[in-house]
């Protein structure tokens, strides 16, 4: 997933009953005998509802066992490949994208094969395709825009409602600066010029347009023209000059738990991920204060918020037919039974990838908002999941610093930047 904030190197393992041997097995269990399924997942933050849910499942189904095993903070990829060395491969794994589902592709099942799948929201398996098969389940939706204040809007006369183009999120911004006194805020923006990969989802606003808002056209990509380039510049140097400084000492704790949280300013570039965040300081801040605004990446009157998969889950076929059908059969049950789609919106908190949701049932304004505008097909790509490996830790991020500090033209950063991108691929 996308940071919530910095981890830390962590490593859980979390198992029900005995740890199996394997990706899956059939073991006996008195008179009958019992399925593992072994589960790889790469996200800490929802070991406790996933082994929830698993529980739930298993009392329902006592012949089956379901075992997580649990890798986070960047270290998941290289504990799932280590696991496929040694023959420990697991039935149903937590994939990063087209990278890691491509890796793994002799070994995935084609999904078209499950029930879930017909759930899916249009175009949302694309980030789990290859070569027109898809490989993977969307585990959930993420996106991000700009993250507003609505008490802070409020009080300095802006109404979001009428910010309908480019223009107008320039006008207030500058009502909000003008009245920063009387608002009580720092500054109008908090963009975390310290944290790389803010500046490389920030790019995806206007890298999506130019790869036609296609993950699976961003990821074959061989080249990065910046053609909306000159609309990433103009967002730059607005937020640049209306942001707390120095603007590359703000990195993501203080941007949004310390200034945002606290009313100190009206804005950051951030995504449905923080709400967990939030709620852990002050449970009314998602649910009542903030909103979220698109970007006009493309031109100046088309805005839209970047949405996608972030993580998709796929199933193992090379392992014994009674373990892969009891990895579809779970999968199904979490997504489409009652008790998983509840769990998914209430337990999980996320924004589901399946069509069929009540908006209101979702956990917060944002995520609601960020599921209707999926549904309506008014979202751009998450293109910056498909640079080069390397490319936006080496090269973006850096050249991005550079200039927000004054150190090169924008001419250069698109130069550097395009040269950096067709070396990496």
């Amino acid at each position: 997933m996308t940071k919530l904030k910095k981890l830390g190197m962590t490593l859980l393992f979390t198992t029900t009953l005995l740890a199996a041997c394997g990706g899956g097995s059939n073991e006996s269990g008195g008179d009958s005998e019992q399925v593992v399924v072994e589960f790889f997942s790469q996200k800490p933050e929802i070991t406790t509802q996933l082994q929830d849910l698993v529980d739930t499942y298993t009392e329902q189904n006592p012949d089956v066992r379901v075992n997580i095993t649990t890798v986070g903070s960047g270290e998941g990829s290289a504990a799932l490949q280590a696991k496929f060395s040694s023959g420990d491969e697991p039935a149903l794994m937590m994939l990063g994208g087209l990278p890691e589902v491509e890796r793994y592709s002799d070994s995935l099942l084609d999904v078209t094969e499950l029930e879930m799948t017909d759930t899916v929201i249009d175009g949302m398996l694309e980030g789990g395709t290859i070569d027109g098969v898809p490989l993977g389940v969307p585990m959930n939706i993420e996106g991000f825009g700009w993250m507003y204040n609505k008490e802070i809007f409020e009080k300095a006369g802006v109404n979001p409602d009428d910010i309908q183009s480019y223009d107008d999120f320039v006008t207030a911004v500058e009502t909000l600066d003008s009245q920063k006194e009387e608002l009580g805020i720092d500054a109008v923006f908090a963009f975390s010029g310290a944290e790389n990969y803010i500046a490389n989802q920030f790019s995806a606003n206007f890298t999506s347009p130019e790869y036609d808002n296609s993950i699976l056209e961003s990821y074959s990509a061989t080249e990065l023209n910046w053609e909306y380039g000159d609309q990433m510049k103009k967002y730059t140097d607005l937020f640049n000059q209306y942001n707390v400084q120095p603007i590359l000492t703000i990195d993501y704790s203080r941007s949004v738990e310390e200034l945002f949280i606290n009313d100190a300013v009206a804005m950051v570039h951030q995504g449905n991920w923080i709400v967990p965040t939030l709620n852990g300081i002050d449970p009314e801040f998602a649910a009542n204060k903030m909103g979220i605004l698109p970007v006009f990446g493309e031109n100046d009157e088309t805005g839209k918020i970047i949405a996608g998969a972030p993580w998709y889950i796929g199933i193992n076929k090379n392992l014994d037919e009674a373990v892969v059908e009891e990895a579809k059969a779970f999968i199904d049950w979490m997504y489409t039974s009652e008790e998983g789609k509840t769990a998914i919106v209430e337990e999980f908190n996320f924004v589901p990838a399946q069509e069929g949701y009540e908006v209101d049932s979702i956990s917060d304004p944002v995520s609601q908002q960020i599921y209707q505008a999926l549904l309506d097909g008014e979202t751009g790509a998450m293109t910056h999941k498909q640079y080069p490996d390397g490319w936006f830790q080496q090269v973006l991020f850096p050249e991005y610093q550079k200039y927000l500090n004054g150190d090169i033209s924008w001419e250069d950063f698109e130069a550097n930047t395009s040269k950096g991108f067709a070396d990496m691929r």
